[in-house]
């Protein structure tokens, strides 16, 4: 008993070796809940409701992040998404990111999450690389620019969760899904080549990151 509570230990220590930056933003995330709107809250607690539903029935749990063309924001949902599961010790999660078309992940997005403390790796020389986004030692998540109906997501019980207003509009029906539900941002695009371009691609993603984490907090608050 004692080796089979010791390999247990062993494996929980792995599973949640975050890179330190980033588990010092998931702790900051805590304290600044308080800057989430009450109306943001209402929202973002519906997506609580589902996750604590399929945790009482013991089922797995699929989140896609969804966006017109999957290259920012609804990265951005996929990544902190997975990081806030594993944060909060929630290991039957899997997420994912769509759109109503495919293009690539963005270089901007991508400068974000470096400067954040994830590490990127790109898999393949390919238009629309395959990257590795490790949020430690042994966590991490695989994006690339896909539609909503690629065969790479889940195709049935899944929560759908619209990160811009185009594909709210645009996305009327996704088969197979659970839950869709609507929690879009602005898009950190518009300040491409200006002089705050950086720090509203990294603001844009602590926004989706801290509400991501909102939700995964008041399972168990």
């Amino acid at each position: 008993m004692l080796v089979v509570l010791q390999v247990l230990v062993v494996v929980n220590q792995l599973f949640y070796t975050m890179f330190t930056n980033v588990k010092a933003t998931c702790d900051q995330f805590i304290s600044e809940f308080d800057q989430i709107p009450m109306e943001r809250k209402v929202l973002l607690e519906k997506i609580t409701a589902y996750l604590q539903a399929k945790i009482a029935k013991n089922e797995p749990i699929q989140l896609m992040y969804v966006c017109t063309h999957n290259s920012r924001r609804s990265h951005f949902g996929q990544i902190w998404g997975a990081v806030a599961a594993t944060h909060f010790s929630f290991p039957n999660v899997e997420t994912f990111s769509g759109g109503t078309e495919a293009t690539a992940m963005h270089p901007n997005a991508i400068a974000a999450l470096k400067s954040l403390g994830f590490e990127i790796e790109k898999l393949d020389e390919t238009k629309n690389p395959r990257l590795k986004i490790s949020f430690g030692d042994n966590n991490s998540t695989v994006c690339f620019s896909k539609t909503y109906d690629d065969a790479f997501n889940p195709q049935d019980h899944f929560a759908a969760i619209m990160t811009c207003s185009d594909a709210e509009e645009n996305c009327p029906f996704i088969p197979g899904v659970e839950l869709r539900i609507g929690t879009t941002y602005d898009d950190p695009k518009a300040y491409d080549g200006t002089d705050l371009q950086n720090a509203k691609y990294i603001e844009r993603s602590l926004q989706i990151g801290r509400e991501i984490a909102y939700s995964f907090y008041k399972i168990n608050n």
